[in-house]
């Protein structure tokens, strides 16, 4: 018996594994949801696995098909991007893009990014994910993710362009002792401090550490958090104090009633990058896509003076 499915059958396995389950799999490939079964069961028969099991609405894939679910997904970018190299049309494509931010990305700048995406590719779908899942996805390297905006990520496979700069504030809520004492003169002492983990030696927590370290300012970290705007929460709430991006600080202020103190270290310019992976560099749609991000951090961020765009250097075959 062959063991080598047609590629619509494993395009069919792509799509569960993708959606999560068999009628949204089916909505997606414009199919009924008896097609999609009656694919799997093939496929089922061919590999000799039963692949997904139900679980309520949803399925849950075997081993095996969380094997093949990475090499899948990178074998069809692939070929996707050979069909359509050279014929992009923004207001046609119906291709998913993805990109990687932190909240505060989310916050402060995918608003604008999803306002341009939405006019200019109206078929296409983006999907936004954070951190956590940037590193659960296996990153740049793996098939998934088309853009991450953060730090500099440059390196022989990875391109890398600065947006904008800010600089980092030191925040308290709007009746923090601080703010009327004259504790805002010496912030180094007494202040206890929020500090922001959103992966293991990973973000603005290295960047504030290596700043504060540099400057001989020692903080007395009080709780440790995921992300910027659960810091800025947790201070809304308490007499802690965290250093946070100035946009997020902008954002937040008068919802959450927050102000900011001297910071007590030299300026903290926090510079932001765009970077994306060589596999995508030259492909017309991440092109586009890329070109859309850029012009919508120019739009709500003032851009890094003299920007010079700066790419990973191409390796000799």
């Amino acid at each position: 018996m062959s063991t080598s499915p047609d590629l619509n059958l494993l395009a069919v396995l792509h799509a569960v594994l993708s959606a999560g389950s068999v009628a949204k799999a089916a909505d997606r490939l414009h199919v009924t949801s008896s097609a999609v079964s009656n694919a799997l069961a093939r496929l089922r028969i061919l590999l000799g696995d039963p692949l997904v099991t139900k679980k309520g609405r949803g399925i849950v894939p075997t081993p095996r098909a969380l094997e093949l679910a990475p090499k899948l997904a990178k074998a069809l970018r692939e070929l996707q991007d050979a069909v359509q190299a050279g014929s992009f049309n923004a207001e046609l494509t119906t291709r998913r893009f993805t990109i990687a931010l932190s909240d505060v990305g989310q916050i402060a700048l995918l608003p604008q990014i999803a306002k341009l995406f939405t006019h200019e590719m109206p078929r296409a779908s983006l999907r936004a994910v954070g951190i956590d899942s940037l590193l659960a996805l296996g990153g740049l390297a793996g098939p998934e993710i088309d853009v991450v905006i953060g730090p500099d990520q440059a390196s022989v496979d990875i391109h890398s362009e600065a947006l904008f700069e800010q600089q980092a504030v030191l925040i308290c809520r709007a009746t923090h002792p601080a703010v009327t004492s004259r504790a805002q003169r010496r912030p180094g002492d007494a202040l206890r401090h929020v500090a922001v983990e959103m992966a293991p030696n990973q973000g603005l927590r290295n960047l504030a550490e290596m700043a504060y370290a540099q400057a001989g300012v020692s903080r007395a970290i009080a709780m440790i958090v995921p992300t910027f705007s659960a810091a800025a929460a947790a201070v809304a709430a308490t007499d802690l104090v965290a250093t946070v991006p100035e946009s997020l600080y902008a954002t937040l202020q008068r919802v959450l009633h927050l102000r900011t103190l001297p910071l007590p270290i030299p300026p903290c310019m926090i510079a932001t990058n765009m970077c994306w992976h060589t596999r995508t560099n030259a492909d017309a749609a991440a092109v586009g896509f890329r070109d859309i991000v850029r012009r919508a951090a120019a739009s709500t961020n003032k851009p890094v003076t003299n920007t010079r765009r700066r790419s990973a250097p191409r390796q000799r075959r």
